[in-house]
């Protein structure tokens, strides 16, 4: 077997931090901070609306510029990382050029990457998706849940070691919403792919992380950092299980303590 071109790298955030210059004045949206995503693992973050989890996702990304400090994921610069067709990106919307096919969609990123062409796996990618038999419709006849696995396809089918994830799931319906996040993690979990979840949901958050980070409002701070010891993969009735609530109930605790904290007079903590 070949080496893997992307092994999923770790990544590391110094001292990292971003303020929004404005009319009003300076906006401070993440406030310094030191982590590390461990490779392999999926960490969710989790925060109240607002507070700088998707600036934080962006600024490793390499698409929006820290104002102090650096991030590092596997010992490289984001643009570097992502030149190399070594990071993906998902964002809420699932982004799709209306012009160009489900399979044309999929097949740009691996030119983009400047990867050679793969119509094999291409195909492979819209098959686990649940796309079979739509390679060839356009964006505008798919539903919103199609489209968003069109979207996941699109991330993975660079092979990725970094895949990072905004809100994947929050534009569609609920039922759609569970079911893609118990379909589609397990792409990026057979390879062990390093993956960052931006979510609102606290008991999606845990279902798919091995691990918790929650923060402040904003501008955004680690409030708690949470492991989940869940088996992987995580069997169906998992939310049922005393383990798994109590967990939940953890995240939503440290979450209202973080917006409680930060509501409450100097004084007073």
């Amino acid at each position: 077997m070949p080496p893997d071109p992307n092994p999923p790298p770790g990544v590391v955030c110094a001292a990292l931090a971003k303020t929004f210059a404005a009319a009003g004045g300076a906006t401070p949206a993440v406030a310094p901070m030191d982590v590390r995503f461990q490779a392999g693992q999926t960490t969710a973050l989790v925060g109240p609306s607002g507070c700088g989890k998707s600036t934080l996702l962006r600024m490793i990304a390499g698409l929006e510029t820290p104002s102090t400090g650096e991030v590092e994921i596997g010992g490289a610069a984001p643009a570097e990382v992502r030149r190399q067709g070594g990071l993906a990106v998902g964002f809420q919307d699932p982004s799709l050029l209306p012009w160009r096919s489900v399979r044309g969609n999929i097949a740009l990123a691996r030119r983009l990457a400047r990867q050679r062409p793969d119509p094999a796996r291409i195909d492979r990618l819209i098959a686990m998706v649940g796309l079979g038999g739509f390679a060839d419709a356009r964006p505008g006849a798919l539903s919103g849940g199609m489209r968003q696995r069109a979207a996941i396809a699109r991330c993975l089918v660079t092979e990725p070691g970094l895949l990072l994830l905004d809100e994947p799931f929050g534009a569609v319906d609920e039922l759609t919403r569970r079911q893609l996040s118990q379909d589609l993690p397990q792409l990026w979990e057979a390879r062990g792919t390093t993956t960052l979840l931006v979510t609102h949901s606290v008991t999606e958050a845990v279902r798919l992380a091995d691990r918790v980070v929650v923060f402040s409002p904003r501008p955004a701070q680690i409030a708690a950092d949470i492991a989940v010891p869940l088996p992987r993969p995580r069997p169906a009735g998992l939310e049922a299980e005393d383990e798994f609530r109590d967990l939940v109930d953890m995240v939503s605790a440290a979450l209202a303590e973080a917006v409680a904290a930060q509501d409450r007079p100097l004084a007073a903590q």
